[in-house]
């Protein structure tokens, strides 16, 4: 083979490693970008990715069931349920509107395990009402009446209200003096809003509220640990450092 075969053979053979290099095919596929692509084409993507990375603090903080107009709403009417105080954070600093969110985006959300075949009689009223609303339905339905209310009353949306007349609002609904919701009282999602809201506040973790166990910390709740063999013979009141289900890992 002459010098001038060999030299065109080696550009060959560069220009076709070069070329699995910057497609990907080396390793079995196409990959441009993202984490695997950083390897290949060197440290700039790889500084990129780890930095999109770093941005995502809490995976558990994302939409699942509201559009993003619900959620503000559902974060204005959950912090007037709980709100901040000397104490600690309100409902919308401690996530309580994502635990919202993820719930009513559940099983539990579509009244999965209830009986739902009726018959519908109209209850005493010591019985409360049989509504007939799914969980999820029920909530959507109320926040649209909480912005149509609102508007009757200060001619604004209920967020955009003050405190004081987001307060007034609500009570109207907690006493079911804010009209119906296809066909079902006021009351009704009123109590639907502040059984979650309180559950957002103090469930663990991992269903999306109690923002870092925050509160838990406010009541010296020490959270899921596993036992309390020390802490139970003492004298004293033993403050424990909050722990979540998450917290158990790898251990």
């Amino acid at each position: 083979m002459s010098d001038e075969e060999k030299n065109n053979l080696e550009e060959t053979s560069n220009s076709r490693r070069n070329f699995l290099k910057n497609s990907g095919l080396a390793l079995g596929g196409l990959v441009v970008g993202g984490a695997v692509g950083g390897l290949i084409v060197g440290n700039e993507s790889e500084k990129d990715t780890d930095k999109g990375a770093a941005q995502v603090s809490n995976p558990n903080e994302a939409l699942m069931f509201f559009y993003p107009d619900e959620f503000q709403t559902t974060v204005a009417a959950s912090e007037r349920i709980f709100p901040a105080d000397d104490s600690g954070p309100g409902a919308a600093e401690l996530n309580a509107a994502i635990y919202i969110d993820h719930q009513l985006d559940s099983q539990w959300g579509v009244n999965a395990r209830d009986y739902r075949m009726g018959p519908w009689y109209k209850p005493e009223s010591t019985q409360g009402d049989q509504v007939r609303l799914l969980r999820k339905d029920l909530f959507r339905l109320g926040l649209k009446r909480l912005d149509a209310y609102s508007n009757e009353k200060f001619k604004k949306d209920f967020v955009d209200l003050e405190d004081n007349e987001q307060d007034d609002v609500l009570a109207d609904f907690e006493k079911g003096e804010a009209g119906s919701i296809s066909g079902t009282s006021s009351a009704e999602f009123f109590k639907l809003l502040q059984k979650l809201t309180m559950e957002g506040v103090y469930a663990d973790p991992m269903y999306g509220g109690n923002n870092k166990m925050v509160g838990w910390s406010m009541r010296k709740y020490p959270g899921t640990r596993m036992n309390y063999v020390e802490e139970v013979v003492s004298d004293k009141f033993v403050e424990l450092k909050p722990q979540s289900l998450n917290s158990h890992m790898n251990k």
